[in-house]
């Protein structure tokens, strides 16, 4: 459905997009997902059309996008990351002005409004001023200024920045909607439980470049070690150093808490239980971890991806 083919933009010495790459298929959610200044918003910028790349193209379902008028541009949504509303107009009336600048009138356009508002949770605020809601209904109304049209493609800049849990989890499952209507979703953040929670697949892209392009599973697998045993020790003092433990790529241990990084969990975790059994090491509660795209960011790159 959208081809980003070797995408490169500079503002002067800086390379904020360097030969970025990617594609995503009809109906899938990938995630673009790196620290502030990565490069994400230049990169949906650039889809967008709102600033050109100094080379490379964008193709929309096999065409390419040239130029500002280019009608292959409807089947683009933007939500952005400021706010684009209205402050003193109502929630309808903004949704008309984005309406009429998609050549919507009439009856075409009130019924677009009306199952934007319906789809968001805000149609009992349609007559209210934006000035009245909240953060998080704001984002929502942005999402439902971008759904006007129908468009198949929707970028969406992180679209969750400053808003509370729960509208965060609102906004969630108005996305989980769009997506099961078949909507292609291209989603930036650097909130790694974004990213796993909706997306299909995961760009990690740093200082411009793409750095990895994958499902979770794959990504995990990049990992040197994909279990975490966590064991909260009685007295950790007398611990001493580990050495090796068969199975165990890597011990830390922070406070009370031990922590172990394994290639198996079945063979791993019984290995370091029984180590610290031997050393009459006595422990208040054992768990396990999943791996994180934190530890992948952190692998590929050396450093956070809140960094």
């Amino acid at each position: 459905m959208l081809d980003a083919q070797a995408l490169k933009k500079s503002y002067g010495s800086l390379k904020a997009v360097d030969d970025i790459s990617f594609h995503v298929a009809k109906g899938e959610t990938i995630g673009l997902l790196g620290p502030n200044g990565a490069g994400k918003t230049t990169t949906v910028s650039i889809i967008s059309g709102l600033i050109q790349p100094d080379s490379g193209r964008v193709l929309i379902n096999g065409t390419p996008m040239r130029g500002d008028s280019n009608p292959i541009k409807r089947q683009i949504g933007l939500v952005p990351q400021d706010l684009a509303l209205y402050e003193e107009l109502p929630a309808s009336a903004n949704l008309q002005l984005f309406a009429a600048l998609y050549s919507m009138t009439g009856s075409a356009a009130a019924k677009a409004i009306d199952s934007a508002l319906e789809l968001v949770g805000l149609r009992d605020r349609a007559k209210d001023r934006v000035h009245t809601f909240s953060g998080g209904m704001k984002r929502r109304l942005n999402l439902a200024a971008a759904l006007l049209h129908d468009p198949q493609v929707l970028l969406l800049d992180e679209p969750t920045v400053g808003v509370d849990p729960q509208s965060r989890n609102a906004i969630f499952d108005n996305l989980e909607t769009i997506k099961g209507q078949g909507k292609t979703l291209i989603y930036t953040t650097h909130y790694m439980e974004e990213a796993e929670r909706l997306c299909d697949r995961v760009v990690i892209v740093d200082q411009g470049k793409v750095v990895a392009n994958d499902t979770l599973k794959g990504l995990y697998r990049r990992l040197p070690a994909t279990n975490i045993l966590i064991v909260d020790l009685v007295d950790p003092a007398s611990l001493g150093d580990p050495g090796p433990i068969p199975g165990v790529r890597k011990t830390e241990l922070k406070g009370n808490r031990l922590t172990c990084w394994l290639t198996d969990l079945s063979t791993g975790a019984p290995a370091v239980l029984n180590w610290l059994a031997g050393k009459g090491l006595g422990y208040d509660s054992v768990h396990t971890a999943a791996p994180t795209l934190e530890a992948v960011f952190l692998t590929l790159t050396g450093r956070s991806l809140r960094d």
